[in-house]
């Protein structure tokens, strides 16, 4: 009886062995796999420039088992994780992160790389650094994107020129 007590004290207080965070969304699974970076267009179509289209392409990453996934998002909200997985195009690294199931359309949000089990995850924040690199800091940067200011000049949020980003 003691043995088991111990098995489940154990079970309990042993760290989790993801690193990324739940976000409480339906369908949603922790993972970690290894996999090699691959340009999604490349792999399906055959049309392959040279690195991964040098980030201008989604990205993903083929399992050991031959499984397909777009890594469609990053640590930061409303961005992919393309900046992250590019310098790895080509090789196989281990993520960790969620997977939405969703029969539609499976979604892979990538919170950590590595690339051998020895090291830590490194979260998935380049887009951010990138950002901020260029445009400087703001609380919420797709509402200071100069690209998106631009592109929503003309009609406004939504089609509606009345509407304004709230403060």
């Amino acid at each position: 009886m003691r043995k088991l007590a111990l098995a489940v004290v154990l079970a309990l207080a042993a760290p989790s062995a993801h690193a990324a965070e739940p976000w409480g969304l339906k369908d949603e699974k922790l993972v970690s796999f290894k996999g090699k970076v691959v340009d999604v267009l490349c792999t399906l179509k055959g049309d392959c420039p040279a690195d991964c289209g040098a980030g201008k392409r989604q990205l993903g990453l083929v399992s050991t088992e031959g499984k397909l996934f777009t890594a469609s998002k990053s640590n930061t909200l409303f961005a992919g994780a393309a900046r992250d997985l590019l310098p790895w195009c080509g090789k196989t690294i281990e993520i960790d992160g969620l997977l939405i199931e969703n029969p539609a359309m499976p979604i892979l949000m990538v919170q950590g790389i590595r690339e051998t089990p020895d090291k830590e995850f490194a979260p998935t924040d380049q887009f951010e650094k990138d950002w901020t690199a260029a445009n400087g800091k703001a609380d919420e940067w797709w509402r200071a994107d100069p690209t998106v200011k631009a592109t929503l000049a003309p009609n406004g949020i939504l089609g509606r020129k009345d509407l304004k980003w709230p403060k």
